[in-house]
């Protein structure tokens, strides 16, 4: 097969079918920026996971007497020293603590003020409203049941928190975000599949002519379909190409010069360069086959070799 003649088609199918052409190449960068784009999303809270998931905490909260007016888990006091030393020598013998820290009402108080000192209800509250509490790290952040079994419900234990309940309902939202960006991903790489089965036909039915006269002289079924294969593969090539440069801008601009620059996401650890190249090939890799193949098994049905 004469590289020439196939270059030399390939660029006639493209230029005769401009506008179709033009609409195969938006489609599918846009599908394969998304579905980059989701790629990198999982990424992103995965690298949250385990940043935060190393970090929460399980807070035991310990009763004072404002509770004990008014809280039926207090309903017996405040907690005394005995309870809390009780506390926290059962903690110690726990086999998924790692580390306990406790919180006197002082440093609660002093806490609080620090976060929230410009709220009006700072002013009105005073250290001995604050409660006492053990803050635990536990070695496995999955196993936080086992300290609410232990230790809810205890006298002198007003309640039993875990952080990676309000960290799951964000990676939860996260997580809803990614999959709806997908399932749009889904519907453009359809909208691109059509789009690239109807471009084809069309450059197969204004070539009939051509076609039919490379049959009759004996040329193979491959090397009729080949040139028609590589339209749609270099159209299909293009759009992930302007898909990679999509990715590469965003991370760049949105990123770099903007969330990780933002005070307050300076606690969030955001995906590297790393990341957004390992994902360039794989989508390099499916703009190139994706459509190669569409036209391929779009040919065996509307060119009939």
């Amino acid at each position: 097969m004469r590289a020439q003649f196939v270059l030399s088609e390939i660029g006639v199918g493209l230029r005769r079918n401009l506008t179709m052409t033009f609409a195969v190449i938006v489609s599918v960068a846009l599908s394969l920026a998304l579905f980059g784009g989701s790629l990198l999303m999982s990424d992103q809270v995965n690298t949250m996971k385990g940043y935060w998931y190393d970090k929460v905490n399980v807070s035991i909260f310990l009763c004072n007497k404002s509770d004990a007016e008014s809280d039926p888990n207090c309903a017996k006091g405040a907690v005394t020293d005995d309870q809390k030393k009780q506390i926290k020598a059962d903690l110690d013998k726990m086999d998924v603590v790692q580390k306990v820290t406790y919180e006197s009402q002082d440093q609660a108080y002093k806490h609080y003020k620090e976060q929230f000192g410009d709220s009006p209800l700072a002013s009105s509250l005073t250290p001995d409203q604050m409660q006492e509490s053990y803050r635990i790290k536990l070695k496995d952040p999955q196993k936080y049941q086992v300290i609410a079994t232990a230790f809810d419900g205890r006298d002198g234990v007003q309640s039993v928190q875990d952080q990676k309940g309000i960290l799951d309902n964000l990676f939860g939202l996260l997580n809803g975000m990614n999959w709806a960006a997908r399932a749009v991903m889904a519907l453009m790489l359809v909208v691109a599949l059509m789009l690239i089965v109807n471009t084809v036909r069309v450059s197969a039915f204004s070539r009939r002519r051509e076609t039919g006269i490379m049959r009759l002289v004996g040329a193979s079924g491959f090397y009729i379909q080949a040139p028609f294969i590589m339209e749609a593969a270099v159209a299909g090539l293009i759009g992930g190409t302007l898909a990679c440069a999509f990715l590469l801008i965003a991370r760049y601009f949105i990123i770099d010069h903007g969330l990780a620059l933002s005070e307050k996401l300076n606690l969030i650890n955001f995906i590297g360069w790393d990341a957004v190249l390992t994902k360039l090939p794989l989508i390099l890799a499916t703009s190139l086959l994706m459509p190669a193949l569409a036209a391929f098994f779009a040919l065996r049905k509307y060119l009939k070799v």
